[in-house]
Parts: C-alpha cells; structure tokens; sequence
C-alpha cells in the first residue's frame, strides 16, 4: 500500500503538468487569433478612415497636381493616384468605364461631353483654372527668339506641338500661329506629339528646337519661354467632374472643395495657372 503512494502522486502531478500544458497552449492560441483579429480589423478601419481616390488629369497638371496631392492628403488623410495624359484620351477611357473618381480635363468641351451622357455626376462639373500657353527654349542652345515669329528663321526646323485633335494646348498653339500669319511657313516642320508633356520632352532631349507647353510645365529658371498673348486663341478653360460611377462619391467632393478652395487655387496660380473666369 506504501508502495502504491508515490506512483498515484506521479500520476496526478503529470496530469496537472498535462493540463497545464493544455491550458496554456489554449491561451497562447487564443492570443494569436486575437491579435490576427485586431489586426485585420485596424487594417480594415485604416483603410476606411483613409480612402483613395484615383484622379484622371490632363497632362498639363502634372507639376501642379504633385504639389496638390500631399497637399490634399495631409488634410483630409485621402489618398490620391494621377493618371496623367491628353484629355481626350483620358475622356475616351471614362466612356469606356475606367475606374476613375475625378476628371480633371485641359479644356471645357470633354467635361461637358461626358456630363450630356450622363456619366458624371449631378453638378460636379467645375471650372477650375485657365491655362496659359509659351513658347519654350530649352537650357542649353544658342538658339535666340525674342518673338514668337522669330521661329520662321531656317534654325527652328522642328517644333514640338501636343495634337490639336487631342489636347486643347495644341489646338491653341495652332489658332495662335494662324493668327500671327506664320502657320503656313512653320507647319512642315511640326512635330507633333500625344501630350503636352511628350511635346517638352522633344524640346528637352534636342528633338525640337523649341516647343509649345502650359507655362505649368517649364522647369523653374530651365531655358527661356515667351508667353503667347492670349488674345490669339480660344481661352484655355480648364474644367472638372467627378465621375458618376465611382464609389468614393464623398473623397472625390473633397478633392473637388481643396482644389477650389484658396490654398488650392493659390497653389494653382503659383504653378502657372489663372484662377478661373466665371461665365
């Protein structure tokens, strides 16, 4: 019977160690799926707290819209993706149901386009600035212009203009040299490119000798620009929309009401815009 004692109490320390084992592996398990739990619901709460909106802009923004973004997220913590290219372009891929939010287009006529067909939302259409229009020389040529005919001279022999049928800047560079009387000595040497952006980029790698772009886009103290006087062309209205099948209807009115607002437009003016004319 004395015997027996020590072999019974082995048997019940084992059971408590085996039991405590059990328990605290049980615990440990629990912890881990609360914390994956927590987890997964501070990433969900994270991303509704801080939407993202995706903004189709004319190509023309680009420097703009990089100062205007941090600035709009800092505010409101809503995340915000550029998809930059030529207006029409951009317009065309709203029709054909691209996931845009917002559209930010270089002229009137494609905002007011797509407002007829019903795809953007209900008074969303918005002016928000008037573009200016140069002519630009980029850094490093001797290349000399103090007018903008001077580019009738035999040295200008390529000149970089964005497609008119496409971007509104190229439409204006073209009602503007018909206005001067030069288009028909400058048009065989136009190159003409998808964008406002691809049309600096000519000039900057030497492709063009010069380069008609949004004063937007001229690199602070790169080369020399002569601003072309607005009277030659159409103004260069540049309007917006949010689009009416995105589901972050209340982010894109946000990015709408910053861009509006005076540090917006201040912002807008500082990088080469007008503040918009009402009509």
């Amino acid at each position: 019977m004395h015997h027996s004692q020590p072999s019974a109490l082995i048997s019940v320390e084992e059971g408590v160690s085996c039991r405590r084992r059990i328990t605290f592996r049980a615990i440990s398990l629990l912890l881990a799926v609360l914390f994956l739990i927590g987890c997964a619901s501070q990433s969900k709460s994270s991303q509704s707290t801080s939407p993202e909106i995706v903004v189709a802009a004319a190509a023309n923004l680009t420097e703009a819209f990089a100062e205007v973004g941090p600035r709009f997220t800092s505010k409101t913590g809503v995340r915000v993706v550029f998809s930059f290219g030529a207006t029409a372009d951009l317009a065309r891929q709203i029709e054909n149901g691209a996931p845009f939010d917002v559209f930010a287009a270089a002229d009137t006529e494609h905002v007011e386009a797509l407002e007829r067909k019903g795809l953007l939302t209900a008074n969303s259409r918005t002016l928000y600035a008037r573009g200016r229009l140069v002519m630009w020389l980029a850094p490093g040529r001797d290349l000399k212009a103090q007018r903008i005919e001077d580019i009738v001279a035999k040295e200008f022999n390529r000149v970089a203009v964005a497609k008119p049928d496409v971007a509104p800047y190229g439409r204006a560079t073209v009602e503007s040299l018909q206005g001067l009387g030069i288009w028909s000595q400058v048009e065989p040497r136009i190159i003409y490119a998808q964008s406002v952006s691809q049309a600096k980029q000519y000039a900057s790698t030497g492709n063009a000798e010069v380069a008609f772009i949004p004063l937007a886009l001229v690199p602070p103290g790169a080369g020399k620009y002569i601003e072309v006087p607005e009277t030659l062309h159409r103004p260069i209205d540049q309007s917006l929309g949010i689009v009416k099948s995105s589901a972050n209807q209340t982010a894109a009115r946000q990015f709408v009401d910053f861009l509006m607002s005076d540090e917006g437009q201040e912002t807008m003016v500082r990088r080469g815009y007008r503040r918009p004319v009402s009509k």
